[in-house]
């Protein structure tokens, strides 16, 4: 499934937003909206259309660089004002510790049909990796290792536990930290020498298009089904969209289309 940005709802509903300001101004406090990128190339991407929307309208966008967990912790305290990047199921147990403090709202969903799980180049696949249960059996073929992203992901965890269990028969395997560019060069790196590798892959993201790629199946346990089929929400701090009712409006209508 190929998704893309709805820019032309999001350019609607800032008109909207527009009009709506002459009727009711948010509070001077909104002028400043806080976002947070976890250094991920499809949250960049859509920080930097909702930047370009809310300059226009006049707010200014400030985008920070943090961690899902650090990230999720400045919602809590009121540090930060707007998440684009909520990817369910995958970080269910930061909403519910968020909805336990009663410190998020959710403005709605900005992608559908999303997958996350792990992949190898296709020429592994046409070696016989196709599965989780296929990698075990080519351990030396991968240096053992499964490349993940920074610290802190929900998805590095899931792997960890898999290791940690010997799931898979992947016991004695190691988990490789990295930011996403840095995992994405070691990609590059190994497609070079037709090497193994085996690492974090989602869609949408560019990644899809510069690499030839194949998914595997058989971790609905660690990933869901449908090789990790996700959604993508937009979070609010808790008041914020009562607070700021024409930002909130903006950001609501700010969704992705198959």
């Amino acid at each position: 499934m190929t998704m893309k940005f709805s820019v032309q709802g999001l350019l609607a509903a800032s008109v909207l937003c527009a009009v709506a300001g002459l009727a009711q101004a948010d509070e001077p406090s909104c002028a400043t909206i806080r976002l947070s990128d976890p250094g991920w190339t499809d949250i960049t991407a859509t920080n930097g259309v909702a930047s370009v929307v809310t300059k226009a309208l006049g707010y200014a966008p400030q985008v920070g660089t943090l961690s899902v967990p650090i990230g999720y912790e400045a919602m809590k305290t009121g540090d930060l004002d707007v998440f684009l990047g909520n990817w369910m199921p995958a970080q269910q147990h930061f909403i519910d510790d968020l909805t336990a403090a009663d410190a998020v709202e959710v403005l709605g969903q900005n992608l559908a049909g999303a997958k996350f799980t792990l992949a190898v180049p296709s020429y592994m696949a046409e070696q016989g990796v196709k599965d989780f249960a296929d990698l075990a059996a080519h351990g030396d073929a991968f240096d053992h290792k499964i490349y993940g992203i920074e610290s802190g992901a929900p998805a590095n965890a899931n792997i960890q536990k898999m290791i940690d269990t010997n799931d898979f028969g992947l016991g004695g395997w190691s988990l490789v930290e990295s930011g996403e560019q840095a995992m994405l060069a070691q990609v590059d790196r190994a497609e070079k020498d037709q090497k193994g590798i085996v690492f974090l892959a989602w869609a949408p993201h560019p990644m899809n298009s510069a690499h030839a790629l194949t998914y595997l199946s058989g971790g609905d346990a660690y990933f869901g089904p449908d090789y990790g089929g996700a959604q993508v929400y937009t979070l609010a701090r808790k008041g914020w969209p009562e607070a700021c009712p024409n930002a909130a409006k903006l950001f609501s209508a700010n969704d992705l289309r198959a």
